[in-house]
């Protein structure tokens, strides 16, 4: 099992050096761009036919929509990069960050409904309009909040990076050297624990952390679930567009989970590295310090898309 995680570690490591250091991150957009055009272009096709009742015209609708949203989901965007650094440095189990993953894309979905529905309905906005005001207000306010869930998790991680060394510290003045510890942080000589142990720090974080993400994400609608949306709702076909917007959300959720088991992947590795070769409390330092290594990263990169957006 040890052999299997190290190699899937490995591949994950392998990918970041070809996305980041080897022009792969640009032709991956590149090919992501593409396939995005030509499933936006077959979506007004699908849905004259879905108008015009053809057979299938429904459930070619909603493929297109979930190829819309994988391809949207591939190139350059925030909410994979929140959840696989948030996985990265926190030590969330795969099946919860999946659904976390799941969730926000889905929110997503919900807050493009939200937003064209008010729109058209109580403010008579027009596509145009829903857009400017999609880019120009809750876009920037979406990297802002990633932002702040960034700074969160580098508050939190050098927090229990200070806690960690002061419980080390308390330790080496109030026993002998020669203690030896297990890797839960326990003395075996005194049979105390000097400070929170490896296991427990590790425990997944509340409900709190669950909000942040999602609402983070989901603040930003897919532009082309607005654009589905739009048209459905032109159309006389608003039961059809809400569930097309979250097929949308579906595809998109299918590159974010996949990004939160490559983080998990990597995590897992990382950890029993760690286990293996240091005390349960110099491991939780050194997790400690990735979690605010991740926090610095995921604000760094929310900082640059506000940049752009303003």
């Amino acid at each position: 099992m040890r052999w299997i995680v190290l190699t899937a570690a490995l591949a994950v490591l392998a990918g970041a050096v070809w996305l980041w250091g080897m022009g792969g991150a640009d032709r991956l957009a590149i090919w992501a761009a593409a396939g995005q055009r030509e499933a936006q272009q077959s979506l007004a096709t699908a849905l004259r036919a879905l108008r015009a009742g053809e057979p299938g015209a429904l459930w070619a609708l909603w493929g297109l929509c979930f190829a819309y949203g994988f391809f949207h989901a591939v190139g350059p965007g925030h909410g994979k990069v929140l959840i696989s650094g948030y996985g990265l440095g926190t030590d969330v189990p795969l099946v919860r960050l999946s659904a976390l993953a799941l969730a926000s894309s889905l929110a997503q979905a919900a807050s493009a409904v939200m937003l064209v529905y008010a729109g058209v309905w109580a403010f008579e906005m027009t596509r145009t309009q829903l857009v400017d005001v999609t880019e120009d207000w809750l876009a920037p306010a979406s990297y802002a909040a990633i932002g702040a869930v960034g700074l969160w998790l580098v508050w939190r991680g050098q927090r229990r990076l200070r806690q960690a060394l002061r419980a080390q510290h308390h330790h080496n003045h109030d026993h002998d050297h020669d203690h030896d510890h297990s890797h839960d942080g326990t003395c075996s000589s005194c049979g105390h624990a000097h400070g929170p142990s490896l296991t427990e720090a590790q425990n997944t974080r509340s409900l709190r952390d669950a909000v942040m993400l999602i609402g983070a994400i989901a603040l930003r609608p897919c532009t082309g679930a607005i654009f589905v949306l739009i048209l459905t709702w032109r159309m006389g076909l608003v039961a059809e567009g809400i569930a097309a917007a979250f097929a949308m959300g579906l595809g998109t959720a299918s590159v974010s989970i996949a990004a939160a088991l490559a983080a998990i992947t990597l995590r897992e590795g990382t950890t029993r590295r760690l286990a293996d070769h240091l005390s349960g409390t110099r491991a939780l330092q050194a997790l400690s310090a990735l979690e605010a290594l991740v926090g610095l990263t995921i604000a760094a990169v929310a900082l640059t898309l506000l940049s752009r957006a303003l």
